[in-house]
């Protein structure tokens, strides 16, 4: 048993070729998270089109819960990823014959870990359960609860054995100019869980008292279902500000709300450093890159009245395309690729506490 998350089935292999995969990758910030993918797990990068297929032996993964108690629709892997023999399944009675289990973290804590499944008949030798949360630390309590019990993490951490971010840049297939959409409106800001103790409504008081900025959500303007990117694309910025600040926690409020919106995002989470692992240094405004909101106040006027020094922050669409994580179906289908790599050495997370919320 190896102790602790890593490369999913491969305990025994040097962690340095995984470091130096990275360096490769990241050199000129060429990399992007999906050719991460094929990094962590030695992986050919996808190929477009119908001619990449191949037969693959079945795999057949169990949601022990659907996420937040909503029935969906199974994904069809092949189509929607060009994953073939991916079969994932609700149906419990089906456990035995199921190569893995997700057990959404969420719905375990609103369960408890009473509702796991439990023999008899014993617990397949070779199935793996797998802890999959895309919530931060300081939002998943109970951990230390839970030593002994999953093979693989499931998480948006790059360490986690299947890492499945909030989004990704991958190369763009074609480099159009740069367009955008016309911009009548300054900073904008969706939020729904207002909480006066959080490091991002700090932050906006004090950063409003300079620069006027439009909050949508729960204690600002009304925003439509389905309306978040026409209504942040009138924006130049946008406050793609976390809930808590942890490593690697970097969510749709980047790659939705602000990248898909066309704003420029100013976001406060990771530090600076962390975001520069997923995306180019130019296409990011930091709140640490300025001493205190006035400053970064007087930045972003000097923006709105600089169209070329704007434009800049948009130079990496001319290499890039932004991908959403899909959620679930990328979650479900992603289990059986690495199920496939793995191998049939098992391992057990012993540190499941300790290593989340480093």
């Amino acid at each position: 048993m190896e102790p602790g998350p890593g490369r999913a089935g491969l305990p025994g292999r040097s962690r340095s070729r995984s470091l130096r995969c990275w360096r490769r990758l990241l050199a000129g910030l060429s990399c992007t998270v999906l050719a991460l993918y094929a990094c962590q797990q030695e992986l050919p990068l996808p190929e477009a089109g119908p001619g990449r297929s191949r037969p693959q032996p079945e795999v057949t993964v169990l949601l022990w819960w659907e996420p937040f108690g909503r029935r969906r629709r199974m994904a069809d892997c092949q189509r929607r990823f060009n994953i073939s023999g991916c079969r994932p399944i609700a149906d419990r009675s089906r456990y035995r014959e199921a190569q893995a289990v997700l057990f959404h973290y969420r719905d375990l804590l609103l369960h408890g870990p009473g509702q796991l499944p439990a023999g008899p008949p014993p617990r397949p030798p070779t199935q793996r359960w797998v802890w999959m949360n895309f919530e931060s630390p300081s939002h998943s309590p109970g951990l230390r609860d839970l030593a002994g019990i999953f093979n693989w993490t499931m998480s948006y951490r790059v360490d986690s054995d299947i890492f499945v971010p909030y989004g990704y840049l991958r190369a763009s297939r074609a480099s159009p100019p740069v367009s955008l959409p016309r911009k009548t409106k300054l900073v904008a800001w969706v939020i729904s869980n207002w909480n006066e103790e959080h490091a991002r409504v700090r932050y906006y008081r004090q950063l409003k008292k300079y620069i006027p900025i439009d909050v949508y959500g729960a204690q600002g303007l009304e925003l439509t279902e389905g309306s978040v990117v026409r209504t942040i694309s009138q924006y130049k910025f946008y406050l793609a500000f976390e809930n808590s600040q942890h490593t690697d926690y970097i969510t749709e409020k980047l790659w939705r709300n602000a990248f898909k919106s066309s704003a420029v995002p100013i976001v406060l989470g990771p530090p600076r450093s962390n975001y520069e692992l997923f995306i180019p240094p130019s296409s990011f405004i930091h709140v640490d890159d300025f001493p205190s909101p006035r400053k970064l106040a007087i930045y972003l006027k000097f923006l709105n009245k600089n169209k070329p020094h704007y434009r800049r922050y948009f130079a990496w669409r001319e290499k890039y395309d932004v991908h959403v994580t899909s959620f679930w179906d990328e979650q479900y289908c992603r289990v059986c690729e690495v199920v496939r790599t793995a191998g049939d050495q098992l391992k057990t997370i012993q540190n499941l506490a300790s290593w989340f919320e480093s």
